[in-house]
């Protein structure tokens, strides 16, 4: 089966040498593309450059992106040609506009004119004190998947931090039905460590937990044996 895994955290560029980014480290992806391969899969993995990769292998595609941007580019130009998506790379939700000194946003008027400014400098200045930082809301990838590849198996992710498990898997079932996805994937950042990573693999009805990254893979590559490609 062709199988397409997004894992990493994207990163947004404030200059040349400044970006907000997040502190996804693409082990979980890692981890399932691993057990997809030794289950025969083709996959292509898309990730970032800081994420832990896999080792190569003759079934084993990756492309390297950095920004959100990117991520939307590639994922449209090769999610047709897919079965499955396991999307479990961390986008960024929002990207920088503009960056400036806190005396200049005081003097304005308008705040929504920085939304239009661009920084031209290489390396903007840290000779102000305080810097304000204006962002832009990044596109919802996931919710453009099935536009794409109506026919896609699509399993995504969500994470949220020290929530209840109802909460959780409320908030993972929404996403289940806006996203049209087969299964959501929903974590809570305080149970999540070296040594443990427990995850709520969510369906339409029901849902199985797993308690580790190897787990979750297991399920994921089982789950996916059923699907209908």
């Amino acid at each position: 089966m062709k199988i397409l895994v997004t894992s990493g955290g994207t990163s947004e560029a404030i200059d040349q040498v400044r970006s907000v980014t997040n502190h996804s480290t693409g082990r979980l992806g890692k981890v399932i593309t691993e057990t997809l391969l030794n289950a025969g899969h083709q996959v292509c993995l898309i990730t970032t450059r800081q994420a832990l990769k896999p080792e190569l292998h003759p079934n084993l595609t990756m492309i390297e992106i950095q920004n959100t941007s990117d991520l939307l580019q590639e994922m449209k130009r090769i999610v047709p040609d897919y079965q499955v998506l396991i999307h479990s790379m961390a986008v960024s939700d929002y990207s920088p506009v503009y960056m400036t000194g806190l005396d200049e946003v005081q003097a304005s008027q308008d705040l929504s004119d920085f939304l239009h400014k661009k920084n031209t400098e290489t390396k903007i200045s840290s000779k102000d004190e305080v810097q304000v930082l204006f962002l832009k809301k990044n596109p919802k990838i996931i919710s453009l998947v099935k536009e794409w590849n109506p026919s896609i198996h699509l399993i995504g992710f969500k994470l949220l931090v020290d929530v209840t498990e109802e909460h959780l898997i409320q908030v993972a079932r929404e996403s289940l039905k806006k996203n049209q996805a087969d299964l959501i994937v929903a974590n809570d950042l305080t149970q999540i460590n070296a040594n443990q990573h427990l995850a709520y693999l969510v369906e339409e009805k029901d849902y199985q937990i797993a308690t580790s990254k190897q787990e979750i893979a297991n399920f994921l590559v089982k789950r996916i044996q059923g699907f209908d490609c």
